[in-house]
């Protein structure tokens, strides 16, 4: 795939007061991106497109440039204790995204550029939970890879958790743009994950995302780079020839992970679920898609929030949990399946 180039970008003014804002304004003009100023990260105007789905295709292709002020940092459980806010939204279209709804339908990309601010507000979280250790998840809302060629804002989150000694960094991407990282004096620190799917989910719902065998090449050279490595395998999907599907992808991994790096695998698998007001979000967005959101297939389970969810009956959820947990136990044995759900 081709770097994320944006076709128009919006600038806080205050964004140019920091080094990371007039860089990033330097190469944007060097890529002749159209540049404007707003008044607010939150608040951005001028964003073309007549219907929902053309407006959401050019708020994908939108970059905003921003100071992040909020002081307190969102939790992230059950993964990290805090998320850690360096940007939001990216460009690709998965069908099935979350981002989809709880970004609205103009999920245009973030970056903030106040990094030492950001980090020492992650200092102060660090201080209070001494002397354990405090997780931060650098991809609740986002996925970093894409823009980070222009913000290498990655790179310097990674090397400032490698000096931190109570201090761990998580994030996850789909992305295969990953030789920047490389080299990156990471210590041990940074868990590095990757969102797989079975290669017939990817080519129908992932739109704008690297194939399966380009995302497991990039997991490998991460290996060797000796970052601890993780994959998140989701959303898992039931359909004929599922279970052969899911092996390839197992087996795929088996064939260029280093020995080395089978030790401290992590597993986090998630199955298929929708709610009312996703589903009303992808028919506006994806008026064609061929996602499985028949209600009357589904049973309802009732999120921690009061919301609704559409998931998987029992006996689907007996298939996947076997499945996935004698596949993962025959090929990666020392992998810790954090959870399956």
């Amino acid at each position: 795939m081709k770097p994320f180039v944006p076709k128009r970008a919006f600038f806080e003014p205050e964004a140019l007061e920091y080094p990371l804002g007039k860089e990033l304004y330097e190469k944007l003009q060097a890529l002749a991106v159209p540049i404007k100023f707003t008044g607010s990260h939150n608040r951005i105007t001028g964003i073309p497109g007549n219907t929902a789905q053309e407006s959401f295709r050019q708020a994908k292709r939108t970059l905003v440039v921003g100071v992040r002020k909020s002081v307190d940092f969102a939790g992230c459980k059950p993964s990290a204790h805090y998320q850690l806010p360096l940007n939001t939204s990216c460009p690709s279209m998965c069908e099935y995204c979350y981002l989809a709804t709880t970004l609205g339908k103009k999920p245009y990309l973030r970056v903030y550029v106040n990094i030492e601010e950001i980090f020492a507000r992650a200092e102060s979280y660090m201080a209070e939970r001494a002397p354990e250790i405090t997780w931060f998840e650098g991809a609740a809302t986002s996925d970093p890879i894409p823009t980070e060629y222009l913000t290498g804002l990655l790179s310097k989150t990674i090397e400032f958790f490698g000096r931190q000694e109570l201090g761990r960094f998580r994030f996850v991407t789909k992305h295969d743009k990953v030789d920047t990282l490389l080299h990156a004096r990471h210590n041990g620190h940074t868990r590095f994950r990757f969102s797989l799917n079975a290669e017939p989910i990817i080519e129908k719902y992932e739109h704008a995302t690297p194939s399966m065998s380009a995302r497991v090449a990039a997991a490998a050279k991460v290996a060797q780079a000796g970052y601890p490595l993780g994959f998140i395998i989701a959303p898992i999907f039931y359909f004929p020839g599922w279970q052969e599907e899911y092996a390839k992808l197992f087996e795929a991994l088996d064939a260029q992970l280093p020995e080395d790096a089978r030790h401290d695998l992590t597993f986090e698998l998630i199955s298929h679920r929708f709610t009312k007001r996703a589903k009303n979000t992808i028919l506006d967005l994806f008026p064609e898609t061929t996602l499985p959101m028949d209600e009357s297939e589904r049973k309802l389970k009732y999120g921690q929030f009061g919301y609704v969810k559409y998931v998987y009956h029992s006996a689907v959820m007996g298939e996947i949990k076997a499945f996935m947990e004698d596949k993962l136990a025959a090929i990666f044995p020392q992998a810790n399946i954090e959870y399956l759900v």
